[in-house]
């Protein structure tokens, strides 16, 4: 979506952005160019200043001025403070589309009985020996912000993940190393503006505790509340994701994963020009007013703990 926001929503999630975000149709313009004028003024940040993506960020911000202005910063800053995720990330590169064609971050086509778009991630498929995680986040990242990008509805509804963990080994847990989790779950908890509304585990592995209990010492307290565990029963999943929205390997009528993977590297190809384009948006840290943030500020495992002893 060009320059000016055009609204795709159903007369009913119009209302639920009412209902659930505080959005005003009647203010939303108005809101938008706000925070248009504020990044403006910003002059360390180099933002995208489109209608839809401010739309997205008021959105997930439940409109409030101040906190999109928090979160905007924030993104950006991630996104230069992590190169590692957010540069040359081209779909067409050959260790980024060896990883794509593997078809570990799949959102299934449409939304689930909630409204809310469901996404599958095959969290072992990759060989550690030759792929790093960060390589693995260069590439999923790309599928997940063109999905932002062109799904309105879940800017409103949310997004709920299935995480398959089935084919786990030892040598994919020592990859989610705590400075690794710590960085994945700032960049998508404090970074995007998205709506997470449930995190669902299948076919876990024995040790699976070790590692998940890194990953919850750094998740929000509401976040904690939405995860399920299904270990392998696949009737308890569709209690949480009906399986007329699942692909087939999960038990589901909504095409196979073969499928949904092909559509997404079509995506991707289709929108090579805006991720190579994207690259050049982010944060200039020698100009930021105050002092300047490091990757350990924001990622730091040390922070975590430092921050409770600040008066």
């Amino acid at each position: 979506m060009g320059g000016e926001y055009v609204c795709t929503l159903s007369e009913e999630l119009i209302q639920r952005a009412k209902d659930e975000l505080g959005e005003d149709p009647a203010r939303r313009a108005q809101d938008i160019e706000h925070i248009r004028e504020w990044l403006k003024h910003q002059p360390h940040i180099r933002a995208r200043t489109d209608d839809w993506t401010i739309l997205r960020f008021l959105r997930g911000c439940k409109f409030s001025l101040e906190r999109t202005k928090e979160k905007l910063d924030m993104f950006y800053t991630c996104k230069s403070l992590c190169p590692e995720w957010y540069t040359n990330r081209d779909p067409q590169d050959k260790k980024i589309r060896e990883i794509l064609e593997l078809g570990m971050f799949l959102p299934v086509p449409g939304h689930d009985h909630l409204g809310r778009k469901v996404v599958i991630i095959r969290t072992a498929l990759h060989d550690p020996k030759t792929t790093t995680m960060d390589d693995v986040f260069r590439a999923t990242h790309q599928i997940n912000d063109v999905m932002v990008e062109e799904d309105e509805q879940c800017s409103i509804t949310g997004i709920v993940q299935l995480l398959d963990m089935e084919g786990v080994t030892a040598a994919h847990g020592m990859q989610m190393t705590p400075a690794l989790v710590k960085k994945s779950m700032t960049i998508w908890q404090d970074g995007y503006p998205m709506r997470p509304k449930g995190l669902n585990y299948i076919h876990t592995p024995a040790a699976f505790d070790t590692v998940f209990s890194i990953f919850k010492s750094f998740m929000k307290e509401k976040m904690k509340k939405r995860i399920h565990i299904h270990g392998s029963d696949l009737e308890s999943l569709h209690k949480e994701i009906p399986k007329e929205i699942l692909p087939v390997e999960y038990g589901g009528t909504n095409g196979t994963v073969e499928d949904i993977k092909n559509y997404w590297l079509q995506r991707v190809d289709a929108r090579r020009d805006w991720l190579l384009e994207d690259e050049k948006y982010g944060v200039d840290e020698s100009k930021r007013p105050g002092k300047a943030k490091t990757s350990a500020d924001l990622f730091g495992i040390e922070g975590s703990f430092r921050k409770l002893n600040v008066d």
